[in-house]
């Protein structure tokens, strides 16, 4: 093997764990953003609808 590319992977080597922790941190953090994002779509979508029901009530009421 080139002895350059064993030096490179010798000091490479004893961080790898932390290098794949990191990758699996960042994921996971990803992973709870974009969850989070999720329910508070549908919470604001269950919102919006609530309102347009009571839009539409007021609308028949002072129809009459």
């Amino acid at each position: 093997m080139n002895p350059v590319l064993v030096e490179i992977y010798s000091t490479v080597a004893p961080s790898m764990p932390f290098i794949i922790g990191a990758y699996v941190l960042m994921w996971v953090a990803i992973l709870v953003y974009v969850l989070m994002i999720m329910l508070g779509y549908k919470k604001a979508e269950r919102q919006m609808a609530v309102l347009e029901e009571a839009v539409a009530e007021l609308n028949e009421k002072n129809a009459r």
